[in-house]
């Protein structure tokens, strides 16, 4: 890692834990269920995305920005839940883990971004950005995109949106589709395109 991959890296982990002590993210009233679900879900996803850890590493070690370093800052863009379990994740000793605990910033999408207007990295010379979140609270107005699964009443859409940007041929973004069902979180479709509303007959 060059040293000033270093810097910025560290910089952003003082940035977000000094935000996080000076205003505790309150999280929203949820149930115990709800959270326990959204757990399963993101860890299940970073599970997946660091057993690929040779695949994307190595796409962006073939990098074609000029100056890119190859070990470079890792970023996850999470919830707050999902900055819990990605540190109970990478803390496992495993080969991955190991590598990339020292390369990791675990924080929220403000906290990037805000970092990033003070510290731009546009071009993703020093780091790789990969996001993992749900959106629990889908508006209703988009009901229509998610008709071929209808859902009852008292049940919510959710999405799980997650991506990433500044591994060369490795970046991508997908959305699965899921529902919360009041008692557990059920996956009705993986990689949806949204804004696809279903078809008038």
């Amino acid at each position: 890692m060059l040293a000033q991959t270093s810097t910025w890296l560290e910089g952003l982990r003082d940035f977000a834990a000094a935000r996080r002590a000076a205003a505790p993210a309150a999280d929203a009233e949820r149930s115990p269920a709800e959270r326990t679900a959204e757990r399963a879900i993101l860890g299940g996803h970073l599970v997946s995305w660091l057993a690929e850890f040779d695949a994307w590493n190595a796409a962006r070690r073939g990098f074609a920005a000029a100056g890119a370093d190859p070990e470079p800052a890792v970023v996850l863009t999470t919830s707050t839940i999902g900055i819990e379990t990605a540190v109970e994740i990478c803390s496992a000793t495993t080969p991955s883990g190991a590598i990339l605990r020292p390369r990791l910033a675990c924080v929220t999408e403000l906290e990037y971004r805000l970092w990033c207007i003070r510290h731009p990295d546009a071009s993703f010379r020093l780091h790789v950005n990969h996001w993992s979140w749900l959106k629990t609270n889908v508006p209703s107005r988009r009901e229509a995109e998610f008709a071929r699964h209808p859902r009852a009443a008292a049940e919510a859409y959710w999405l799980h949106r997650a991506g990433t940007a500044g591994a060369g041929v490795a970046d991508g973004r997908d959305c699965h589709l899921w529902k919360w069902t009041g008692r557990q979180a059920v996956l009705l479709e993986a990689f949806v395109r949204e804004g696809q509303a279903a078809p008038r007959g």
